[in-house]
């Protein structure tokens, strides 16, 4: 597709619904510049889709390498096995990467990614140096890779470096496996700036604290000093674990988020990550200070991390992103549709995000919240079929039988809770195609080298 099209659909999600007639104007930046209901026929020289159309969503947490990873870490042979154990392991795997490796392993992911209906993926970057900890002779070579990987995927990219210098509250040194992940919070602000310079198309960047177990207070503090006057957003993995909520109170007396609430540090840039074990107060004051969350429902499941109070977040309207994290899962239907399903599980009720009188399709309300999250968490204007938002859009297969004949007005429903199939027939980035008829023009190649890359990591090595 050229600079500036016209798109038109029967049938398209906008403004929280489905919308009947709709032409889709792009500009040669590769966003929308109008977007019109009603019209009946497709216009003269606009492309009619093959399809209802949906935006698409943004992963808005993922740690690419451990694509490598997925799968492998389902046996358990010791009395426990849980997050910390199940970190081990990967840690091992973090060990063998390079940056050949990383670029091959995540193009394969993005690809996927695509194919699952994400369009925007944010890489919560801690993977920086050598196996041993050395830097490289260019600091950035495995943020490169990434963003080599997402332009050869044809995905759009925020990165975020995170800071990472410690292995618990009590400032215990990092271990060996943990060395490459070292980075202050002037190292992060400079890669920072660095990757901005390099002003390549689709990509962006953000910045990140590993984690309040991982990060010194005085280096919050410098890190929120340097990007005072930034827009960008600021990504941090909080309360994951009952034992790093443990851990704070015995540190500082405070809960994780209640610390970074109490601290006056969270504003709408910051994007706290899984949130899991968190008060009705915490939620409370994350809602007042304007912050979001990034749930992983796959990942957090794989990992037996616990269950949100999504019920407590949606009613206080924290903005609410979704992320794939471990790469267990890559497509936002089974994250919505997992999001959902864990609180029916522990609360014994059904359709729990739905609002009765105000939005009783839980998959629409969860679909709009993951929507407008997404764009703040990637610090980019994609919140939909909207004048001044990215070109990003996904055309629906009707030919495929999880939803063929399904009544218009439950396509969306059905999609995320009745879809073991590859509805998506059509992908596009930034006002171009990147999947067409589910066929990705680089597809074969990328597989080619991820497959040789995975016969490369895992040669005589068990997971």
């Amino acid at each position: 597709m050229g600079p500036e099209a016209a798109l038109w659909t029967a049938r398209a999600w906008v403004d929280g619904s489905w919308q009947d007639g709709v032409l889709l104007m792009i500009d040669r930046g590769g966003h929308w510049a109008e977007i019109c209901t009603g019209i009946a026929r497709c216009p003269a020289g606009a492309q009619a889709l093959s399809g209802p159309a949906l935006p698409g969503l943004v992963d808005a947490h993922s740690h690419a390498f451990q694509r490598a990873f997925a799968g492998l870490a389902e046996r358990r042979d010791e009395a426990r096995d849980d997050f910390w154990s199940w970190r081990e392991r990967m840690h091992g795997v973090a060990a063998r990467i390079t940056p050949a490796l990383l670029a091959a392993i995540a193009a394969q992911l993005f690809v996927e990614l695509l194919r699952g209906g994400y369009t925007q993926v944010v890489e919560f970057h801690y993977l920086q140096h050598a196996a041993d900890g050395s830097p490289y002779d260019d600091p950035l070579a495995l943020a490169w890779a990434l963003a080599d990987a997402a332009n050869a995927a044809g995905i759009g990219l925020t990165i975020v470096p995170a800071v990472y210098e410690r292995a618990g509250f009590d400032d215990v040194p990092l271990r060996a496996p943990q060395q490459r992940f070292r980075l202050d919070a002037d190292a992060a602000w400079n890669a920072c700036r660095r990757l901005r310079a390099a002003a390549r198309p689709l990509l962006h960047v953000g910045l990140a604290l590993h984690s309040l177990r991982a990060v010194t207070p005085p280096s919050i503090a410098r890190l929120r000093a340097l990007a005072a006057g930034d827009n960008g957003p600021i990504h941090i993995h909080v309360a994951e674990q009952t034992a790093e909520v443990e851990a704070s109170l015995a540190a500082s007396g405070a809960r994780p988020i209640e610390w970074l609430a109490r601290e006056g540090l969270l504003d709408a840039r910051w994007q706290l990550v899984h949130a899991t074990h968190a008060t009705p107060a915490e939620i409370d004051a994350v809602a007042a200070q304007g912050a979001g969350i990034v749930l992983c429902p796959g990942t957090e499941a794989n990992l037996g991390d616990g269950m949100p109070d999504l019920p407590h977040w949606l009613a206080a309207g924290v903005p609410i992103a979704i992320g794939s994290d471990s790469q267990v899962s890559r497509g936002w239907r089974e994250e919505l549709r997992l999001a959902e399903y864990a609180q029916r599980l522990l609360r014994r009720t059904r359709n729990v995000a739905a609002r009765p009188g105000v939005q009783p399709a839980t998959a629409a309300r969860l679909f709009e919240c993951a929507l407008a999250a997404g764009s703040a968490a990637a610090g980019q204007p994609l919140g939909g079929l909207v004048a001044g938002q990215r070109a990003d859009l996904l055309v629906v297969d009707t030919r495929d039988a999880s939803v063929r004949a399904i009544p218009p007005t439950h396509l969306l429903d059905a999609l995320v809770f009745s879809s073991p199939g590859r509805p998506w027939r059509d992908v596009m980035v930034a006002g171009r195609w990147v999947v067409r008829d589910h066929r990705h023009r680089g597809a074969g190649a990328i597989a080619d080298r991820f497959g040789a890359a995975m016969d490369k990591l895992w040669q005589h090595q068990a997971p």
